[in-house]
């Protein structure tokens, strides 16, 4: 019976352990989630001050770009250098048939054309000098 004894003590010490670990997991995961709440707060109130001045000067709202173009953009962000479209496509995990690279290589152009990404030199691209972010490009 002693024994069983010690072994309850001992299992309700590693799960007090346990325990304690996970109540500070959940501390520092709450701040982390607060601190990502208020990021996105001063977002939003930035987006809503940007459409509020862009509509007292008559500009038309900018359209987001699509998820695909915005997966792009992240790339070259990360990148910081010049890609070609088969090493965006690879990045982006697409297949290496020409097909895949085409359709890169067409958002690529279509970046180039909002001045969003340059092409310094055929079948080369970079970010712009001023890159925009989302705004001001449509869904085609």
């Amino acid at each position: 019976m002693r024994e069983l004894l010690e072994k309850i003590e001992t299992r309700q010490q590693l799960v007090r352990e346990t325990a304690g670990r996970l109540r500070d997991r959940i501390a520092r995961l709450t701040e982390q989630l607060a601190a990502a709440e208020e990021t996105l707060n001063r977002l939003e109130t930035a987006r809503e001050t940007i459409l509020e001045l862009a509509a007292e000067d008559g500009t038309p709202p900018p359209e987001p770009l699509p998820t695909g173009y915005r997966e792009i953009l992240a790339l070259f962000e990360q990148a910081g250098e010049a890609l070609r479209a088969r090493e965006v496509s690879r990045a982006l995990g697409l297949d290496s048939e020409s097909r895949h690279t085409e359709n890169t290589r067409a958002k690529l152009k279509r970046l180039v054309t909002r001045n969003i990404l340059t092409e310094p030199e055929p079948g080369l691209f970079t970010l712009s000098k001023a890159v925009p972010g989302t705004p001001g490009a449509n869904s085609t």
